[in-house]
């Protein structure tokens, strides 16, 4: 009886040592792990105008932008930097999904967003508000910033937004704020912590 109380100590005392050891991943972008009161979960439809929330990536890294379809460079270049870091990680880039979050749902349609979004990489994912208020609620939730930019005609205006993302652990845990055009090299090395 004594020797097997010893043991499950031994072994307690083993599992905390090794816990003690691990090490806490090095991110190059902001970690944002715990303690975190904003970003929890979404509710936002598909192009196919299907209700998505976090729960339905469970499994995977969720990396989550904000933007509009005619935006002239961040989104593009976000994307497009996306794209640059599914092909640095191999195979591992399908247990990442990238969602682009619409804050101009009056112009980006799903039809738009089905066409746009994919263009980058068929996994990657556009999302869009029910309406106003949802995308009222989800900039609240997030924290995110934008505005509508009159131009010099009703459709021609821009949309000031936040412009860097959030990156869920498989999950779905906010771990990361991710800074705008850091390089893919960057971003790709974080996804990898985070997918460990």
């Amino acid at each position: 009886m004594k020797f097997t109380s010893l043991r499950a100590s031994f072994i307690a005392f083993l599992l905390l040592t090794l816990a003690a050891c691990s090490p806490k991943p090095e991110f190059k972008n902001i970690d944002i792990t715990g303690g975190t009161a904003f970003g929890k979960d979404f509710s936002l439809l598909d192009s196919d105008g299907k209700v998505r929330t976090l729960a339905d990536f469970k499994g995977k890294v969720v990396v989550m932008f904000f933007g509009y379809t005619q935006c002239p460079d961040v989104c593009p270049t976000t994307l497009t930097e996306m794209q640059q870091v599914t092909a640095l990680l191999g195979p591992k880039a399908d247990k990442v999904q990238v969602l682009f979050v619409t804050v101009d749902p009056e112009r980006d349609t799903a039809a738009i967003l089905k066409q746009y979004v994919p263009a980058f990489d068929k996994r990657f994912l556009g999302l869009r508000p029910a309406d106003e208020a949802s995308l009222e609620k989800v900039a609240k939730d997030f924290k995110i910033y934008y505005r509508k930019v009159p131009g010099t005609s009703p459709g021609s205006y821009t949309m000031d937004h936040t412009a860097g993302s959030y990156a869920f652990d498989p999950e779905g845990r906010l771990r990361l704020y991710i800074k705008h055009a850091q390089g893919p090299e960057t971003l790709a090395h974080d996804l990898n912590e985070l997918l460990k």
